[in-house]
């Protein structure tokens, strides 16, 4: 089952308003739902379309996330004003609200045009229409460059918008009628503020790889860092769309963070799936991941060195300063609403178990280190893994899975 089910007052409404108002108000002050719920107006919407895109794993992402309010307060796809603004500022057009990233529905289609519905596809199955009201040949370059920091097609994110993502870009209001189906659950973002304490700090957790000891380490301490409140909670909220291509798979990883949950058992932390596939896009990335977090009841946001960052697929070169992300998300959060917990450098001492680096360093302790290179390697090979590095239940899994 789902760790940390619904509290059962979730289905009275008025119990479920008082709790919605005792957390921080989403982006632009409304959850969007986009979710069309009668049966008969489902099948009048899928009929009004004129003609079907099958989404990519990345688009159904997009849609999921924009039909539950995760993009709140974007009400469908990007127009190309929306999508200029984001691109070149970083804001929404008419509200002046801050975005991260362009969220954009591709096709190469020649003749869709506007006013044309569309029914989106997902593995066959219907989950909404969009009703085009733009559509344009994107900048890519430009696009790149402001969003990714770079134009080269090394970053994986710019390679997926020029070389995977079609010529053509069309933005328009979605009718949901359905979530894509996935082999794990994502509850949307009311599923997640229902499992929310009422009026306390929650402190969102990003990442996109299986959590071993020195992670969790860094999010429990999380919880006591002077800008959070007595009885907060953390939300480990990792993304579950595709990854790169090394990753872990989501539902191996969905198996490895469910069978965690057990084994800490922790009242102090709740555990929830998001669909939200990485563009990792480092600091422009921090911003989307504040503002997704944030409507799903985040007050705090831990941000690590270098959040999101990727590597030059040819020489390995770094795309961002290890602070860059740090910095744009301090300089954005007072706007927000929301604060940043530094992440913690945790690092494990013979003598004294995990402590800071700083502590590590001060005290002249020594320092046990094992590479994410070395433990895949170790685990292919059915080499012990050491217990201070990994949790059993969490190696027994990815033993499982390899």
């Amino acid at each position: 089952g789902f760790v940390g089910a619904m509290p059962s007052t979730f289905h009275s409404p008025s119990a479920a308003a008082a709790a919605a108002a005792a957390l921080i108000p989403p982006h632009g002050g409304e959850l969007v739902n986009l979710m069309v719920s009668d049966a008969a107006e489902k099948a009048a919407v899928i009929a009004s379309a004129t003609r079907t895109l099958e989404l990519s794993d990345r688009n159904a992402c997009d849609v999921e996330l924009l039909s539950t309010g995760g993009f709140s307060p974007l009400r469908g796809f990007m127009n190309e004003d929306a999508y200029t603004g984001v691109v070149t500022n970083m804001r929404l057009p008419d509200s002046n609200l801050l975005f991260g990233m362009p969220i954009v529905l591709d096709t190469a289609c020649e003749d869709t045009k506007v006013g044309d519905k569309v029914l989106l596809q997902y593995q066959g199955k219907p989950v909404g229409v969009i009703t085009v009201e733009s559509k344009w040949k994107p900048n890519k370059p430009l696009e790149a460059k402001m969003c990714y920091g770079t134009s080269s097609i090394e970053h994986p994110g710019v390679s997926m918008i020029s070389m995977e993502r079609s010529k053509y870009y069309i933005g328009g209001s979605l009718s949901a009628v359905d979530k894509p189906v996935r082999p794990f659950p994502c509850p949307d973002p009311a599923e997640v503020r229902a499992m929310l304490p009422a009026g306390k700090d929650v402190v969102a957790f990003q990442c996109r790889n299986p959590i071993h000891r020195a992670h969790y380490e860094l999010f429990t301490r999380a919880l006591d860092a002077p800008n959070v409140g007595e009885g907060a909670v953390c939300l480990v909220h990792p993304t579950m769309g595709p990854t790169q291509d090394d990753d872990i798979s989501g539902l191996v990883r969905y198996h490895t963070y469910e069978v965690l949950a057990k084994e800490v058992n922790n009242k102090a932390i709740r555990w929830a799936y998001l669909p939200y596939s990485m563009h990792m896009a480092g600091p422009r990335e921090a911003i989307q991941h504040m503002i997704i977090r944030k409507n799903y009841g985040c007050t705090h946001f831990i941000i690590g060195r270098d959040m999101a960052g990727s590597k030059s697929s040819i020489d390995g070169e770094d795309f961002y300063g290890a602070y860059d992300a740090q910095d744009l998300a301090n300089a954005n959060a007072t706007e927000l609403g929301m604060q940043t917990v530094p992440s913690l450098n945790v690092v494990y001492t013979e003598e004294d178990g995990y402590v800071t680096a700083d502590v590590a360093e001060a005290k002249g302790l020594a320092v046990k280190k094992l590479s994410g290179t070395k433990f895949r390697k170790m685990l292919r090979a059915g080499e012990d893994i050491p217990e201070w590095f990994a949790f059993k239940s969490v190696v027994q899994v990815l033993r499982e899975h390899q």
